[in-house]
């Protein structure tokens, strides 16, 4: 195979955004993924352009929640007893992030990235022919007490800071926006900057044809590490077979950090496991997405039905999936809004790549500059993909990057 310019690692929605921009400013770019396009938590996240949320996991409010949830095995926060030990140290530094100072930090620069990936986003998809996938149905947070909803004010408080906008609503208020919800949830809040794509695997599968269609080459292989050489980077694939790049960006998802350890650098990506139910599109008439926040889930109508799915379990890139959680969401989601139909629906289990402070990786290796990384997104992979395109490109022509990198360096926690 010939030289390419770039080569990403990484075919999921960051690595095809990054690869197309690149292509956009000139490049000859190669993609190399261990199973090929969309087969990751691209495939099956909740499909939403979350550009409101800008505050943080790591949060003083996540400490307070944080007991009660762990107590429950199928709750919206979980850590399997087998991986305790293992992220232990990552869990010292997302407290250590939770700090007051720290979350102000996380959530200005939180902020600019989400600014800058909404007004890169239109433009990319009108790009890429697939403005027709975008939706704009908002968001609907619902609360089952007043304390709950008093509890979450000073995050609406920090997005107004930010200029987001946001309706707070009763119950017949929110019965106009989504008829149906149980009536156990008195208080909600509204967001209409909330974005959706129409099914985030088809939208992640039209980008890998789009790549494609502007010359560039996907190959499925397992990459097993990195080598700076004089003229740019190696790229050992299994087999060791070797391919040749001018640059690399390493954008692959929740094993980055492995291909990362061959460059001799240790990055703290740890892996949120996510679970969902894809149930038939006519399961429930639903008009926004719901987010059940004290529950850790949220119901999404997508083009491949209506998808209930959340929840945060760490417990790394091993262990079994445990659809147990799949099965409790899906029980809580049908108490939640009773007219839902729970029948014949699918279960997935998928990796998001998470940080300790919530910010994605974005920036050159230390052992080359010829390496950007650009992974560890989370929630927001797919809400920050056309933002972190922009940023990669940028740094791929050595050009000022549009936002301040410095809190998204890859080395912050060295």
């Amino acid at each position: 195979m010939a030289r390419s310019d770039i080569v990403v690692i990484g075919a999921g929605v960051v690595g095809l955004s990054v690869a197309i921009a690149a292509q956009m400013r000139g490049f000859n770019v190669t993609v190399i993924d261990r199973e090929g396009p969309a087969a990751g938590a691209s495939a099956g996240n909740a499909g939403a352009f979350a550009f409101t949320d800008i505050l943080p996991l790591a949060s003083p409010g996540i400490l307070k929640k944080a007991p009660k949830w762990l107590l429950d095995p199928l709750g919206p926060l979980s850590i399997p007893p087998a991986y305790a030990l293992n992220i232990a140290p990552w869990m010292f530094r997302f407290w250590r992030a939770c700090s007051a100072s720290r979350v102000a930090h996380s959530t200005s620069a939180q902020t600019a990235l989400m600014d800058l990936s909404k007004a890169e986003l239109e433009p990319f998809l009108s790009a890429t022919e697939t403005l027709p996938m975008l939706r704009k149905e908002g968001n609907l947070q619902v609360y089952e007490s007043d304390a709950e909803f008093r509890a979450s004010l000073p995050g609406w408080e920090a997005r107004e800071q930010h200029g987001i906008e946001f309706r707070h609503m009763d119950a017949a208020e929110m019965a106009g926006i989504q008829p149906g919800i149980a009536p156990r949830f008195i208080r909600g809040t509204f967001t209409p900057g909330w974005y959706s794509i129409a099914d985030p695997k088809l939208y992640t599968l039209a980008l890998a044809e789009n790549f494609r269609a502007r010359g560039g080459v996907i190959e499925i292989s397992e990459v097993k590490g990195l080598r700076p050489v004089a003229d740019g980077v190696d790229i050992v694939l299994a087999g060791d077979v070797v391919r040749s790049a001018g640059k690399v960006v390493l954008s692959a998802g929740a094993f980055s950090h492995r291909i990362a350890r061959t460059l001799g650098e240790n990055i703290p990506l740890e892996t949120e496991r996510g679970y969902n139910t894809t149930l038939p599109s006519d399961a429930l008439d639903l008009r926004t997405q719901v987010t059940f926040g004290g529950h850790g889930f949220v119901v999404t109508r997508l083009t491949s039905g209506i998808r209930v799915g959340g929840a945060v379990e760490l417990g790394g890139l091993s262990l079994p999936p445990n659809y147990a959680r799949s099965k409790a969401m899906l029980k809580k989601a049908k108490a939640f809004l009773p007219g839902l139909k729970t029948e014949g629906g699918v279960q997935w289990m998928g990796f998001r790549p998470s940080m300790p402070d919530s910010l994605p990786a974005i920036g050159r290796a230390k052992a080359s500059a010829k390496v950007i990384f650009a992974f560890g997104h989370g929630h927001l992979g797919l809400t920050q993909s056309a933002g972190t395109a922009r940023l990669v490109a940028d740094l791929l022509q050595d050009r000022p990057p549009a936002i301040d990198l410095k809190s998204f360096s890859p080395s912050r926690f060295a």
